[in-house]
């Protein structure tokens, strides 16, 4: 049997994923899909490169992840991701049907996820899921600061 893997593992990856994306000039954004114990799908920021406002880190892993299973539903898969999903990632996590969320960083300016909204687990919905957070938040959000700081510096 194949050893499962942790979550700092799994989120280590998500980071790499983030590395890559700002290497690419892109937000430094990333998120894995885990099934049974693996990874399965990795996804980074790409909206500018793919001049697609949906591709987001965890569209690309989801959409991945439903490439591979051959199914959109992704019952009893895990998604991590360095930032707390915006409300469209967390309504296509819903529909989607993942088992369990898992996010570094909190975004107090569009977390869907309880900063701002709360999309996630509400009780009309027909699909709850389990999340948990600061899995290495304060990599994930050194990343992101000093991506933006050094936009700022750039820019001026």
């Amino acid at each position: 049997m194949l050893p499962m893997i942790s979550d700092l593992e799994a989120m280590r990856t998500a980071l790499s994923e983030a590395r890559k994306a700002a290497e690419a000039g892109e937000v430094p954004i990333g998120a894995v899909v885990v099934h049974d114990g693996a990874i399965i799908a990795h996804g980074q920021n790409s909206v500018i490169r793919t001049s697609d406002p949906t591709a987001h880190a965890e569209i690309v892993a989801m959409r991945h992840a439903a490439g591979i299973r051959g199914n959109y539903r992704l019952n009893g898969c895990t998604v991590y991701v360095t930032l707390e999903p915006c409300a469209m990632c967390a309504g296509a996590m819903i529909h989607a049907r993942i088992d369990r969320l898992v996010y570094g960083t909190a975004d107090p300016k569009a977390g869907a996820c309880g900063s701002v909204l709360s999309v996630l687990n509400h009780p009309q919905l027909n699909h709850q899921m389990q999340v948990g957070q600061g899995v290495l938040a304060e990599q994930c959000g050194d990343m992101l600061r000093v991506f933006f700081r050094d936009r700022r510096v750039k820019s001026e």
